[in-house]
């Protein structure tokens, strides 16, 4: 499937518009942000990864590299990625948290865990509800998660929209005015969970960036499936998600009408689809296919979402293979 791309497109998510994230952002003070629940996910992966372009020249050649590696990997393995060994990634989880209720508990942080194990090894119960023209491309990812270990950290920020999130910063008095550092960024999964603002469920970070700033970036109330989380995102998909984009899978719509997410098998969509879509939605691209709803990189509600695809495994697969951007990470 042929999909064009077009990639000076930039959504801006409220004032996220720099890698910063921040340079419109007020005063943080409880007057300037009521944390609410989003009605609609907001996924700033791509944003984040145009800016991490525009101003690093580094980071552009080091995402062109991948994406070549990835396009060697993909025609080379097309007969075998339906079986492959299952690979093992270390997680380490950084609670920041300013309130009691934000310091989520380790039940909460588990089930994020096993919601992401079962994602990505298809033994997730709703798969069962994958339509039958998308039953044959539906993939066990084999890729499993480990709790390596978890990090809390207070702060006085009562909501991060930039990655200080991803940085202890203290005061001379000990005090700490950003979130936590990276650890082992290297080879082991970071995840930052925190009170996010501008209406936002997540980011990640594409493979290729700098290793400080690694990982991904989920709201604490999207964040598992018990504890604090509320609906409609109360499944743990806004991680499965942004795991999804560490792994470099691109949103399915490709971040622009009828864009290309650079995998051959998932529908060309015109655009991000939003809540729980009727059953059969087509898309007014060419050809009008059925859209993908249920995939975990569109912007559907968590009980909409339930499925990867074959040619989205192939790609996870290529940056976690000997010689991909990953592979580090692979046990």
């Amino acid at each position: 499937m042929n999909k064009p791309y077009f990639i000076k497109y930039c959504i801006c998510f409220g004032c996220l518009s720099m890698i910063g994230f921040g340079s419109c952002q007020k005063e943080d003070a409880a007057s300037t942000f009521v944390a609410e629940n989003p009605a609609s996910r907001q996924c700033a992966a791509h944003p984040y990864n145009e800016a991490l372009m525009a101003a690093d020249p580094q980071f552009r050649s080091s995402q062109q590299a991948v994406e070549a590696f990835t396009t060697r990997f993909v025609a080379q393995s097309a007969q075998t990625i339906s079986t492959r060994a299952v690979k093992t990634i270390g997680v380490v989880v950084h609670v920041v948290y300013n309130t009691a209720a934000e310091n989520i508990s380790m039940a909460q942080i588990q089930s994020q865990i096993a919601v992401l194990n079962a994602d990505f090894r298809k033994s997730n119960s709703d798969v069962s509800q994958t339509p039958f023209i998308f039953k044959s491309v539906a993939a066990d990812c084999e890729i499993n998660f480990v709790l390596s270990q978890v990090i809390r950290k207070r702060t006085t920020r009562t909501f991060f929209t930039d990655n200080t999130v991803k940085q202890t910063i203290l005061t001379a008095s000990g005090v700490n005015t950003g979130g936590s550092t990276a650890l082992n960024p290297l080879n082991k999964l970071n995840i930052w969970v925190c009170t996010l603002g501008n209406g936002l469920l997540g980011y990640a970070q594409f493979p290729g960036g700098t290793p400080a700033t690694d990982g991904i970036v989920c709201l604490n109330t999207a964040f598992g499936n018990t504890g604090t989380v509320a609906a409609p995102f109360d499944k743990g998909r806004t991680a499965t998600h942004e795991v999804g984009h560490w792994l470099n899978l691109r949103h399915i719509w490709g971040d622009r009408t009828c864009g290309n997410d650079f995998v051959d098998d998932t529908p060309m969509h015109d655009s991000a689809n939003r809540g729980c879509p009727t059953a059969g939605h087509k898309s007014t691209c060419t050809g009008t296919p059925v859209e993908m709803t249920m995939n975990y990189m569109d912007y559907t509600d968590d009980a909409c979402m339930f499925m990867f695809s074959v040619g989205q495994k192939a790609r996870m697969q290529a940056t976690l293979a000997r010689g991909g951007a990953r592979f580090a990470y692979a046990q």
